[in-house]
């Protein structure tokens, strides 16, 4: 048996809840995973120029606890 028969016959048996996971693997594999739209990708840009220029901060905790601060600074 190949290896593709045997990746086929082993996707045949994992469950729907699961299958996400490979679907990502394959993805990534074969070059086809999401790929940031271009608003994201100037946001990831920006962010980074920030931390490189020291004008930005690294908030490293909770997300909840993260959006919990924004939503009291209004």
């Amino acid at each position: 048996m190949s290896n593709r028969e045997r990746a086929i016959q082993l996707l045949d048996i994992i469950d729907e809840e699961r299958m996400v996971y490979v679907v990502r693997i394959l993805e990534n594999l074969t070059g086809f995973a999401e790929i940031p739209n271009a608003e994201t990708a100037a946001a990831i840009e920006e962010g980074d120029k920030m931390l490189e220029c020291g004008t930005g901060q690294r908030y490293e905790g909770a997300t909840e606890d993260f959006f919990n601060t924004l939503l009291r600074e209004e």
